[in-house]
Order: structure tokens, then sequence, then C-alpha cells
């Protein structure tokens, strides 16, 4: 790659105020991002985010981890990825999910509790959703591994060669499950990227507390190549991923990428931010916000084609609208669970542990249902079908 890592300031093309810096144009061969559609992915996806934190204030959630302020990470690399490029996420790549074509009622399944996962992965090869820290990681490198045997990679046929997109935070670092992924991208040279948004929280630890170089300074340590962008310039983060995959689906290696952005939400839903971090830091990363500064680029003569207007604005906050209404009219409607689902799926063939257990267990359910079956709605099945698998 061309973009020189660890500047005295993180690699970017817009700068805070949405003016292209001259000195830092768009690397050649880079695929050209299409602005108006990134703002756009941006800003559904921050109203994604905004109605789910409000399910959740009205009880229609049990948590959500908010991605507020990385949406230009986020978009940036999404909108890099091809068809047939797998991603693996954590449990905050709501933007991803969005550009990769999850529907975001899915989304909102885990967190409501009405699902273990929400989705197909193969669907679209964009994969659950991971809440243990890192081990995604492992995932990918192994799917990475399965690529190579495959003969996906480096064979110049652009509808074949296939890359694999990790996401991970600055946390993930301090796992040994990230490490070990490391080491494996490495000496086995797999078409890997690894997309670490250092958003400078670990929950309430922050980065300096985890590392006494850059994040990317650590790679070479591994082998890997490391970049350092500005992940809030969603035209840098897209500069960067892209060259990243280019090289690892022609069999050029991992590269690990450190998207500086900044967390301004609380780490989920369950967390209060300001007993461990003031306003005053909030306030200068809001001044950096990503969809500002895109916008602000966009609505200038600078911008060229791509130029927006009030009207272009106005039937993008309609259409954000639009799909509000319909994130809250789907949370509601998810159905209900199988309270068997647990049981017959842990294991191929069900034990007589796990068969007694399952029946304990829809006793209980069927117990505290019982007062309000008389009155209730049919809920397309009843607790005795449950253990057959036939209660939708």
């Amino acid at each position: 790659m061309s973009v020189t890592a660890f500047e005295a300031r993180p690699w970017s093309v817009l700068s805070a105020d949405g003016e292209l810096r001259q000195d830092a144009a768009v690397p050649s061969g880079t695929r050209a991002l299409q602005l108006r559609s990134a703002l756009r992915n941006m800003v559904l996806a921050r109203r994604i985010d905004t109605e789910a934190i409000a399910l959740q204030r009205q009880g229609e959630l049990g948590l959500w981890p908010s991605m507020l302020g990385q949406e230009g990470a986020q978009v940036g690399a999404g909108s890099a990825l091809r068809p047939q490029d797998v991603v693996f996420p954590t449990y905050r790549e709501h933007a991803v999910a969005w550009c990769f074509g999850v529907d975001p009622v899915q989304l909102l399944g885990l967190f409501r509790g009405t699902t273990m996962g929400g989705w197909d992965p193969r669907e679209r090869n964009f994969n659950l959703y991971t809440l243990v820290i890192a081990a995604q990681t492992l995932h990918a490198v192994g799917y990475a591994m399965g690529i190579v045997r495959d003969g996906d990679v480096g064979t110049g046929i652009p509808e074949r060669d296939r890359a694999v997109l990790v996401f991970l935070g600055d946390g993930a670092l301090s796992q040994g499950e990230a490490n070990e992924a490391f080491v494996w991208a490495a000496t086995q040279q797999l078409p890997v990227v690894f997309f670490c948004q250092n958003n400078q929280w670990a929950i309430s630890t922050p980065v300096s507390t985890q590392s006494l170089v850059p994040l990317a300074q650590r790679a070479s340590g591994f082998g890997i190549e490391g970049v350092q962008v500005d992940g809030n310039d969603v035209v840098a983060s897209h500069a960067v991923v892209d060259q990243a995959l280019t090289k690892a689906r022609s069999g050029g290696g991992p590269t690990f990428i450190e998207a500086i952005t900044y967390r301004r939400n609380p780490h989920t839903t369950s967390d209060d931010d300001l007993r461990y971090r003031d306003r005053e830091e909030h306030a200068r990363w809001a001044a950096l916000d990503p969809i500002d500064r895109l916008r602000d680029y966009l609505l200038s003569d600078e911008a060229g084609a791509e130029r927006i207007d009030a009207a272009f604005l106005a039937e993008l906050d309609a259409e954000a609208e639009e799909l509000a209404i319909r994130l809250r009219a789907g949370c509601r409607a998810l159905p209900l669970p199988n309270p068997a689902d647990p049981f017959l799926h842990t294991l191929e063939t069900m034990t007589a542990e796990i068969s007694a257990q399952l029946d304990e267990h829809l006793a209980d359910v069927a117990a505290e249902l019982a007062p309000n079956l008389a009155t209730a709605p049919a809920q397309g099945g009843t607790v005795s079908a449950a253990k057959n698998g036939d209660l939708e």
C-alpha cells in the first residue's frame, strides 16, 4: 500500500472542515467511492442506531451497543467489499450490516432476545455478531484458510478471488485470540484484513493503558503491514480498506488497519460513560463528526458532479423517517422464540439428560403462561408442540 502509516496525524483525504486535503489524494488504483451513496448510508445507519436506543429505553430491547461517531469508518470499510467477500463483525457493526444488505430489523432480534442470531450468515456472507471479545478474529482466519484451500485467491479472476474483512476494537488487542489470529494470518499469508476501530475506550479502559505505541505499529511485530487512517473520514477509510482487500484477494497477505475514531455514546445502553470520561472530550470528538464532514464537502462547489443541495437532504431525511417507522413496527412484530430451541439445537442428538432438562423447562414455561392462555391471542403453537420444534 502507498499510504504512509504513523504520521503525526492519521492519514485522511477530507479535513475536519469538509475540505479536500491537497497533500493527500486518494492513491491511484483505488475504486472510487460514491460519495452521495456514502452519505446516505451513514445517515440511515445513524438513524438505525438512534431508533434502537429509543426502543431500548422504551423496554422493547434489552440492550443496544451504539456506534454513534463510527459511521465513517464502517461505511468506508463496508463500501469497499465485493459480494463474494466475507465479513466477521463484532456486535457494533450496524453500518457495515446496512451496507451489506442485512435487514436492520434482524439486528434488533438479537438484542430483543427473540433470536440467538437474527440472519443467515450465508445469505450475504455477513456473519453473526460476536459478543465474545476477539473471538471473531480466529473465525475469520479459519475462514481465510478455507479460501486458500478452495483456490479462491490470486487467480486474477475478479468474480472468483475473495478476501475476509474482520472487525475488532482497540480492546480486542489485549485478548489472546487476536494475537493468535495475527500469527496464523502472517505465517500463512492469508487473505484477511483486520479492521480495528480504535474508538479510544474498551468500555471504561482507555487505549493508552493497553498500548504504549500506535496500534497499527504493533502489526509489524507479527510480520503484518500496519496502516493508520482517520476513521472519521469515510473517503480515506474506504481507500485503505479497498487497497488492503485488493492485496488480500491477489495473494498479497494480510493487512492491519487502525481507524482512529471515537465512541460518542456509552459502551452500551447499560453503561454510564460519564463515570470515566468528561463532556469536554465528547465535545472535541463531536466536532469531528464523520457525517458533518462529508455533508459539508458535498454541499460545496468543490464536490463537482457529486454536489448535493437542500432537496437531496430533505429526501434523505424523509427516507430516514420511513426507515425509523419500519424499525419500530418491525421490532414489535418480531416473533416469540420457541422455548425449546436452546435444547433442540445444542447437540446433534438429544441426550437423556438434556431431554429431561427440556421437559422441566417446558413445564416451567407452561406454568408461567397458564394464567394468560385463556385470554391471550394464539402464538402459532403450544408449549406441548415445542419439544418437537413445531412452535413458531
